[in-house]
């Protein structure tokens, strides 16, 4: 049997075991539950398009967070970055959506949507604007409209890493032709 201890005496162990002892029977409702604990949308398969990939994207990213990296075109501080997607952050929250904002670069930022579901339409917006350079978004990069010319010819998926590829090859091939332990150390 415990000792009824004065509520005034309470340490902060006895407070836990009292909040522990007020949540044991509680029913938290599905919505409070953190994102990786609640159960999936169920996926309406008559509402997909099989000519579009994105539909499927569309409605499997619905309800959960999603990110997409934005990057704003010229050579902005990241004070010109701040003040462009706060203005394309406020455009998107008159429009009913929930954006949060994170400037990563001078001229680079990510926007964190908290129903995935919208991440297309939001794509759309931002690349219609005179200063976005691209939107990257689930590894596909989309040209945006201040992007140069050469840039929106490529609609690739990460073109970085075909470009890291290259390299390495060049790396590996010329490493190939000769992998002597006695050939003398070449000057760099």
């Amino acid at each position: 049997p415990a000792k009824k201890k004065d509520i005034r005496d309470y340490n902060d162990a006895d407070m836990a075991r009292l909040l522990e002892q007020w949540e044991k029977d509680d029913d938290i409702e599905e919505g409070d539950l953190p994102e990786h604990k609640r159960p999936p949308a169920p996926i309406d398969f008559s509402k997909i398009d099989p000519g579009k990939p994105e539909s499927i994207l569309k409605l499997t990213k619905k309800g959960k967070t999603l990110m997409m990296f934005v990057t704003v075109s010229g050579n902005p501080t990241e004070k010109e970055t701040e003040e462009i997607t706060s203005l394309w952050q406020g455009s998107l929250f008159n429009a009913n959506y929930d954006v949060q904002r994170f400037i990563v670069g001078s001229n680079r930022a990510i926007f964190m949507l908290r129903d995935g579901g919208y991440a297309w339409e939001i794509k759309d917006f931002l690349i219609n604007q005179e200063r976005c350079a691209d939107v990257t978004l689930e590894g596909q990069v989309y040209p945006g409209k201040g992007a140069e010319e050469s840039e929106k010819v490529k609609n690739k998926t990460k073109p970085e890493k075909a470009k890291k590829k290259k390299d390495t090859d060049k790396k590996s091939n010329s490493v190939k032709e000769d992998n002597r332990a006695t050939k003398q150390r070449e000057e760099l």
